[in-house]
Formats: structure tokens, sequence, C-alpha cells
């Protein structure tokens, strides 16, 4: 019998009211997951309305369709939102969206679900794949990879600073016994790592690293976030939540080169019209508050970031 693993959505609330959802508005929810915030949206939409989700991870797919499979205002496309712009040229939607939400990173059923291989408290595969049945796995790559690879990628997704000294143990240990379970990479990273952060695990930076990029997942939201601009309406809304810093970082940037517009000399005579921003922050960055955090700790490193297409 299988478990269903439940999920919470992060910054419920705060991220739909910055949606300002349109009864009869054209939203996207790019990143399905579990379908908390799709809900919302569709409360908030009237008949008219239209929500698209995407989602590359086929669980999430199948939970889709046990939701909302009777309700004509939502559909959901199996694959990465870095594919947004070609699917909604497809369905001649493409300038016409309303608002678009970014929830990034995994879910709470990826990660409870040792099945998936995205944890290191359980023993379980060692996968990592949003999408199962696409790319090769952590174990694969592991397998495989240089040293000086695996060292590059804990360093720069991960941003573990002892990642040359994890990676050597990494090859050292598959020398011996390929990799496969998650259990046996995160008593190697345990092993390896010298210095301990306070409550936090010692793989827990290797691990983000690896899922990072078995995912690509900062190359589809440098992809997402280009792409979603262009599918906004003027006066669209994009809200993005982000999880850890390389992501928040990201979309921080973006945002700030829409809003900026040209990078023009300084002493140059010219009026504001004329620099072509792009978009307009809407408030500061949001983070969970006292309540959400007590209930859902998970929610502690999620950061909300608005801007409103001009």
């Amino acid at each position: 019998m299988s478990t269903e693993y439940q999920h919470k959505p992060v910054l419920l609330e705060e991220s739909i009211n910055a949606l300002a959802v349109k009864e009869e508005g054209i939203y996207i929810d790019a990143t399905f997951g579990r379908g908390g915030h799709s809900q919302y949206i569709l409360n908030k939409l009237g008949t008219q309305g239209r929500l698209i989700a995407f989602d590359k991870d086929p669980q999430a797919i199948a939970t889709a369709h046990e939701k909302f499979a009777h309700d004509s205002r939502f559909s959901i496309f199996h694959g990465s939102f870095a594919q947004i712009e070609d699917y909604l040229k497809e369905q001649d939607l493409c300038g016409d969206v309303d608002g678009i939400l970014l929830d990034l990173g995994v879910s709470s059923p990826q990660l409870d679900d040792p099945q998936r291989g995205f944890s290191f408290q359980s023993s379980g595969p060692l996968d990592m794949r949003m999408n199962d049945q696409q790319g090769i796995s952590a174990a694969q790559w592991l397998n495989k990879a240089k040293e000086v690879e695996i060292a590059n990628v804990l360093y720069e997704y991960g941003e573990e600073r002892y990642s040359r000294r994890i990676a050597k143990a990494i090859v050292i240990a598959r020398e011996k016994e390929p990799l496969s379970d998650t259990k046996q990479l995160a008593e190697i990273v345990k092993v390896a790592h010298p210095r301990w952060e306070k409550k936090k695990h010692p793989a827990t930076r290797s691990f983000q690293g690896i899922r990072i990029f078995i995912n690509n997942e900062l190359g589809d939201l440098d992809d997402c976030l280009e792409q979603s601009y262009r599918c906004l309406a003027k006066e669209g809304i994009m809200a993005v939540i982000s999880f850890h810093s390389l992501e928040d970082r990201k979309v921080k940037r973006f945002f700030k080169k829409m809003v900026d517009g040209e990078k023009l000399p300084p002493d140059l005579p010219i009026i504001d019209s004329a620099v072509n921003r792009k978009m307009v922050l809407e408030g500061k960055k949001i983070k969970a508050g006292r309540l959400e955090l007590a209930d859902n700790p998970r929610s502690r490193s999620a950061v909300l970031r608005v801007a409103r297409k001009l």
C-alpha cells in the first residue's frame, strides 16, 4: 500500500495575495507540487478564469489529475517550467498571463519519501531526480564522475567549503562498493566532514548540491524567469518563493535588472521613461511569520519576492 506524503505550501496567503487574482484572469502555477497554491488560486477564479500548472514530477501530475480532473478551468503540463514559453505559445497565450507563481526547491513529499532519494535521513535508492523517468540518477552520476567534477558541484551548488575533501572520500568509497543508497552517501560525507554546522546535518549541503545539479535547477530557473517575463501581460505579476541563497540571489538579480532598465551613463540628461524599465517591485521580500514557522519549520528559509510588469 502506498503512503500519501503531505505537503504544506509555504507563504500560501502571502503569495496568493501578491498575485491579486482577477476572477477572469489567466494564471500559472509553475511548480504544482501537491496543488496547495493551485487550490487557492482556483478558489479566487471565476468561471471564465484559467489556471495552467507545470511540474516535472510524475507523482505531482497524478495528484493534479486526481484533484482537478473535473475543473475545466485547470490544466497541467508534465515538464519543466523552463518550457513555459513554448507551451504558452502553443496555446496562443504568451503575453496574456496575469500572474505567475514559482515555488522553488523540493517538495515535502519528495523529501519525506525515502524512495525518491532526496533525503539523508532515511535509507533509500540514491536517485534525486524530480522526474525519475528522465535523465541519470545521483547514483549513476556519482559512480562515474571525476573527483574534480564532484568537488565542483558540491562547492558551486551546495556551497560546501569542504567539497574537495568530501569528493575524495566519495571516490575512495565507490572503489570499494558502488554508491546506491542515501544513507550510505550521507555516512561517507559525515565521516569526511571535519566541521559540522550547529543544528545542521553535515550532509545537508552535499545533498543540496547534487540534487540541484542532477535536476539542472538553476539553469531551468534562469530560463523560466526570462520566459515568464515575456509571457506576462502588461501589469502581470510574478511571485517567486526561494528556499536557499543560490535561488534567491538569481531572483533578486533578475528583478533588479528588470527594474533598473538599461544601463546608461549616470550624467546623461534623459527622462526616467527613456531608461526602459521593464518591471517594478511590489514591496520588500517577505519571510514566514512566527505562526507559520511554528507550524511548518521548513518555511524558515523561504523568501518571497514579487514584481509587476510595466
